[in-house]
């Protein structure tokens, strides 16, 4: 599999990208993986969190993300000098995946009741989270009035930052698809919000 296109850089460049780092991983290189899981962690966490408004799935999915890019290290050719649209592809369609499997029970409030009981030594953080987590389901439900394919371009355009390239590589589509996508995006979200309070906007 071959991701993105980028073009050449110097050597001494080249020495802290992404692209240099994951050929020393493809070959076995720990530490250079390493390296990039600390570059990209925290983007992918950030991404997860905000998809499924909750910090400890956020948690795991990302270390799932990660050990898959372990271990399909040996095939991914990458020939972009980041690797994070890639993985920002794959941590969506984890997520997509667990969502599916966790439906019922993501909606329940016992998710948020388990999460204080085991965590009482830890009673003020926890709480934190937990208001995070109940004002992102508030944003994620509106989100979720989009169809599907315009809530993933506002996903990895507005929550993960990445440009409308990036995001088309993310998700194996066309530029053109990934303008046209955003654009009745931001339409279906102006028309969604315009009922609503100026706070709540």
């Amino acid at each position: 599999m071959v991701i993105g296109l980028g073009a050449e850089q110097p050597d001494s460049v080249v020495a802290a990208t992404d692209l240099a780092l994951w050929e020393r991983a493809s070959a076995g290189d720990e530490e250079a993986f390493g390296q990039l899981y600390d570059r990209h962690a925290r983007a992918v966490f950030n991404f997860l969190h905000r998809r499924t408004a909750s910090w400890a799935d956020a948690e795991d999915l990302t270390s799932a993300v990660f050990l898959l890019a372990w271990r399909r290290r040996a095939e991914l050719v990458l020939d972009r000098n980041s690797i994070l649209p890639w993985l920002l592809g794959v941590a969506d369609r984890t997520a997509r995946t667990a969502w599916r499997s966790k439906f019922r029970y993501r909606r329940s409030l016992s998710t948020l009741k388990n999460l204080a009981a085991d965590e009482q030594d830890h009673a003020d953080d926890v709480a934190e989270r937990v208001d995070r987590d109940v004002q992102l389901r508030k944003v994620r439900d509106q989100l979720t009035r989009l169809p599907r394919h315009e809530q993933e371009i506002v996903e990895l355009c507005v929550w993960a930052g990445l440009d409308q390239q990036a995001a088309a590589i993310a998700l194996n589509i066309p530029l053109g698809t990934v303008k046209s996508r955003l654009y009745r995006a931001r339409q279906h979200l102006r028309e969604l919000l315009a009922p609503n309070s100026e706070e709540e906007r």
